[in-house]
């Protein structure tokens, strides 16, 4: 048969472990924050240079030559 552990948990021990597994989830929500804050520029940087090159692409097409004859 097993054996049964006759300790009472006690206030302090269920309040270290909530605290140790608060820490972890907080590295981890850290961690988590800089690889999309990280992704939010590198993203935005993309779009910004999208946006350039197509400006600048259509910003070619739509230009009118002008002739100037003198007569």
């Amino acid at each position: 048969m097993s054996t049964v552990n006759d300790q009472k948990i006690s206030r302090d021990d269920i309040k270290s472990k909530l605290t140790d597994i608060q820490g972890e989830a907080t590295k981890t929500v850290e961690s988590a924050k800089n690889q999309l804050v990280a992704a939010a520029a590198l993203g935005a940087i993309l779009m910004l240079i999208m946006m350039f090159l197509l400006g600048r692409r259509s910003g070619k097409r739509s230009s009118a030559v002008i002739e100037v004859r003198r007569g």
